[in-house]
């Protein structure tokens, strides 16, 4: 644990210039728009370690896959988010000197992100030839304008003689990635220009071998200022301006640069240069003052509808906020070719694609803080893609869809055995979500239209990937992953089967309903369903009787069962200190498995059943996932474990904000920060939708809290949930009446 910004409700602030975790900071401070975002890194050159990276939604580049021993049906490549082409590239120099903070001495230091508006700040004091500057730096990225990017620089001469500034406002194209398998650029840069009032570059991804299609992107900057434009500047692979000017002393200046993005994605190659000019005059009859308040405007609708108000615990509250602003940060729905990626716009690893996190931890909240819409548009991610899922399962010999573990286009990009071939589960969280979304909205014309075509493909999936055992008159599923990452090629993995079973179940009862046009299109016959609904009844689900729990696979109980209080403090986590062998031969779970099946159908277990599988399993797993906390504190509040559940949302709120795990240095966890979300919402304040859409409630109030409020979306209402130690009040904001239920009493919202 580690915390180096300070405790604020509505700031990610900190007055040191840490440089030691440099990166950390970079992290902490990143910002997007769900078009584009960025790192916190400086915008000039910094000869201290860092990790540079912007990143553009839905811009990527095939890496070559690289093993030690190849397998038929590995994927040609892995697909990863590129570092894009460095538009905030701004130098400073003060009477010829280049301000370098990796080695110049600075103070009044302060780096502050505002949650309220997502503005990046930056402040310092630094003394050039005998000469203190003050400089203050603004940035932005609109999420009104998406491809727009602010930046505003405030220089104070705080010296009694004048001081000479210069700055140089670049495009760089000359970026690389810092985890990759080649060692070359990404960017051709096939056109720029220079010119004073039209400083723009046009580059293009490397060609590749593996027939994925190139983007190209263009960049113009805009400036303001009264300083005086030096000249052009222009080289291989980057293109700008330099501006200079004499500051008296105890005076200020100001340079505002505005630049513009597009994309092949949006605009064909030959449209990006008129097209970002247009936008950049659409930019250029506003002020900054007028750009920061249409931000700042719609921020405030977003957190009206979204903000979770947690009194009493200002670090609770803080976790909350910095997670909700990363999450909307990254993804808004606007697009429907977009997803969420583990790590957003915050860094390179996990290769910036799309993992079954989304429908299994981010549907929720998006159902719940944003219109349908949002989530609706995340299942036609899949749908569109069903064709690229069908071709994974062919790559394994197998019929229907399998859906990719890690990917952009559909196709698996991942190059892991135990994950691209075994981590098959990911299939029963894709149907998962279309249940989930159903059930939500209680709207079923996605389910009976593109979703019936889902279900049916990965339903086929299952039907061949089972095998039937004649010893045990069983069907099993050999050979897999589950979600505890920390065991390779087991034999039925509780949670899988269960997935497995469900699934064929779903997407029979689904049929019922579909039109007979559409049972026709999926060519189903009676021998197909039979077979199916023969899976369904015989699945083989292994489970200990004597101990009551559900076994997380054959031969769990075999193994050295030892809690996770017995491994020494300082080989924590195991991934970071053990050798992956012994990790496989040990009893530690690196997240909740047997646990996230139980999330999944809550009402569909006892309470004794979930308390047992709880505190056996519970006790074995090391959260070494960013996504195992929220799990664990939605079933510890659901068994009234309240200091657990507490506990768990502490871990998810401030997983990065603490770095809990040790490894936020290379970018957040923002597919699990919704974990905090889910455990406040359907930990505490106990919320459940039945099947048939009844809506409820069983709130607690942690005992540090002294109250705890939220928002949410259901059905065409909008609910306000306030909780305190002596009441629970539920008020219906918008929207016809509705009847719920408040621990397990009945009541009607009008």
């Amino acid at each position: 644990m580690e915390r180096i910004f300070e405790v604020d409700p509505w700031q990610i602030v900190t007055h040191q210039l840490d440089r030691k975790h440099k990166r950390l900071q970079e992290s902490m401070t990143s910002i997007g728009n769900g078009y584009m975002g960025m790192r916190g890194v400086f915008e000039e050159d910094y000869s201290g370690d860092s990790l540079p990276g912007i990143y553009l939604g839905g811009v990527w580049y095939p890496d070559k896959t690289v093993v030690g021993w190849w397998k038929n049906g590995y994927p040609d490549y892995f697909g990863k988010v590129i570092n894009a082409i460095n538009f905030i590239k701004t130098n400073l120099k003060i009477d010829g000197q280049a301000v370098d903070l990796g080695k110049d001495e600075v103070t009044a230091f302060k780096l502050a992100l505002d949650m309220h508006n997502g503005v990046l700040t930056r402040q310092f004091i630094v003394t050039k030839n005998n000469k203190q500057v003050q400089v203050t730096i603004e940035r932005f990225v609109s999420i009104v304008q998406k491809e727009l990017c602010a930046l505003r620089y405030t220089v104070e001469n705080l010296a009694s003689e004048a001081v000479e500034i210069e700055i140089s406002s670049m495009i760089d194209a000359d970026v690389q990635n810092e985890d990759a398998n080649y060692g070359e650029q990404f960017w051709q840069v096939i056109e720029q220009s220079d010119a004073a009032d039209d400083t723009y570059l046009v580059g293009k991804t490397m060609p590749n071998d593996f027939g994925v299609p190139r983007f190209s992107v263009g960049v113009q900057i805009d400036h303001q200022t009264t300083m005086m434009a030096d000249t052009g500047l222009q080289e291989a692979h980057q293109v700008g301006q330099r501006f200079k000017q004499q500051l008296a002393p105890k005076t200020q200046l100001n340079f505002e640069k505005r630049a513009v993005v597009v994309t092949s994605r949006d605009y064909s190659e030959l449209d990006l240069v008129p097209n970002m000019q247009r936008i950049k005059q659409v930019v250029a009859q506003q002020s900054y003052q007028q750009l920061l308040a249409a931000q700042t405007n719609q921020w405030a609708k977003r957190w009206q509808m979204a903000d979770v108000v947690i009194v009493g615990d200002d670090s609770a509250q803080q976790g909350i906020r910095f997670n909700l602003f990363q999450l909307f940060s990254t993804f808004y729905g606007e697009d429907e070719r977009l997803n969420i990626g583990p790590k957003g716009f915050t860094g390179e690893k996990y290769g910036g694609a799309t993992y079954w996190d989304t429908e299994g931890f981010a549907m929720p909240l998006y159902l719940s803080l944003s219109d349908p819409k949002v989530s609706l548009n995340l299942l036609k991610y899949r749908h569109n893609q069903l064709s690229g899922a069908e071709h994974n399962a062919r790559q394994q010999g197998l019929k229907g869809a399998l859906y990719p573990m890690v990917t952009f286009n559909g196709i698996e990009n991942h190059n892991e055995w135990e994950i691209t071939f075994e981590e098959i589960h990911r299939n029963g969280t894709i149907a998962y979500a279309i249940y989930n979304y159903t059930r939500y909205t209680g709207d079923e014309t996605y389910l009976l239209n593109e979703g019936i075509e889902v279900l049916t493909e990965i339903a086929r999936f299952w039907a061949d990937r089972v095998h039937f055992s004649q010893r045990a008159q069983r069907y099993m599923i050999h050979g897999v992953t589950g979600p505890n990452e920390y065991e390779n090629n087991i034999n039925n993995n509780w949670y899988t089967n269960l997935l497995a079973q469900w699934t064929l179940s779903y997407t029979i009862e689904t049929l019922k309903k579909v039109s007979d046009t559409k049972k026709a299109d999926l060519r189903l016959s009676d021998a197909e369903l039979s077979q199916w609904q023969a899976i369904i009844e015989k699945m083989y689900l292994p489970q200990d009787e004597q101990l009551g729990i559900f076994l997380q696979q054959d031969g769990f109980l075999d193994k050295d069962i030892q809690p996770v209080s017995a491994i020494p403090a300082d080989q924590r986590p195991i991934n970071q200190h053990w050798s992956w062998d012994k990790i496989l031969r040990s009893p530690y779970i690196k997240q909740a498995d047997v646990l996230q099946g139980i999330w999944y159908f809550m009402d569909r277990f006892s309470a004794a059943e979930k308390k047992r599988n709880f505190d056996f399993y519970e006790t074995l797993t090391v959260h070494e996932s960013s996504l195992s906390a929220a799990v664990h504190a939605i079933l510890a509040a659901d068994l009234h474990y309240e200091d657990k559940a507490v506990e768990m949302y502490a871990r998810t709120a401030r997983l990065d904000l603490d770095n809990y795990n040790n490894d936020t240095d290379d970018g957040l966890h923002i597919t699990s920060m919704t974990g905090s979300w889910l455990a406040i919402v359907q930990g505490f304040a106990g919320m459940r939708i039945s099947d048939e859409g009844q809506l409820s409630f069983k709130p607690f109030l942690p005992k540090k809290w002294t109250a705890y409020e939220f928002h949410i979306n259901f059905r065409g209402r909008l609910l306000k949930i306030s909780v305190t130690a002596d009441r629970t009040d539920i008020k219906l904001l918008k929207g016809d009446r509705l009847a719920i239920q408040v621990n397990d009493a009945s009541m009607m919202l009008e």
